[in-house]
């Protein structure tokens, strides 16, 4: 340490190689969206293939292999690295569809396999009482997205669409609403797809697409 005499203060100055050695490290940087948006985006297409019949409709676990180890797993990766990046509202975001996703793996094979005491009786209400829960929370995230660009307002509405839906579909035991829920979830896929190209343009040395005003400023 070096001291410096400034009349009856003493200032202490740190040497410049000390100063590099105690200084803090870089903060982390980078786009969790370049994973998280395309884990949502490959669930969401293999969801909405199951909606509109691609698969027989005994098939309802098809799309779980997608949905648990690209989906699930990604999203995940994804809400940690914004949260070490600072970005809370896309950790959020991630987080919650995470645990969506996890959630609706759980519930096929909890429901087909019988892990949870659920008899065939109770399994249309089971899929309604998830349905319902989601479908409040993904209502509570497209009001809380007021203020972000209108493109993620539009695509939380599109899931918020095809929750509804989906619940209607199960409710009805119609496989043409269910095949209508599969067209938006195709819908809201493709507004991820956009979104993912804007990432991708800014990451690899481009300009971000135009994502629309906010609603609420």
């Amino acid at each position: 340490m070096t001291a410096i005499d400034a009349g009856s203060e003493s200032t202490h100055r740190v040497p410049a190689q000390h100063a590099a050695e105690v200084a803090p490290p870089p903060a982390p940087v980078g786009d969790p969206m370049m994973i998280g948006l395309p884990a949502f985006i490959v669930g969401s297409v293999a969801l909405g293939l199951v909606l509109v019949g691609y698969v027989p409709a005994a098939a309802v676990g098809a799309s779980l292999a997608i949905i648990v180890a690209a989906t699930g797993l990604g999203l995940v990766i994804a809400a940690i690295w914004a949260a070490a990046v600072g970005q809370s509202a896309v950790a959020g975001v991630f987080g919650i569809f995470a645990g969506f996703w996890l959630s609706y793996a759980l519930l096929v094979l909890g429901l087909t396999h019988g892990w949870f005491g659920v008899d065939a009786g109770a399994a249309v209400a089971t899929q309604e009482l998830f349905l319902i829960a989601w479908l409040v929370v993904v209502g509570m995230l497209t009001l809380g997205s007021l203020r972000l660009p209108v493109a993620y307002t539009v695509l939380f509405a599109l899931i918020e669409v095809a929750l509804v839906l989906v619940l209607a579909g199960t409710s009805q035991g119609s496989a043409g609403v269910l095949r209508l829920a599969g067209i938006v979830v195709f819908l809201f896929a493709a507004v991820g797809v956009y979104l993912f190209f804007s990432s991708a343009s800014q990451a690899t040395g481009g300009s971000a697409l135009p994502l629309g005003p906010a609603l609420v400023h």
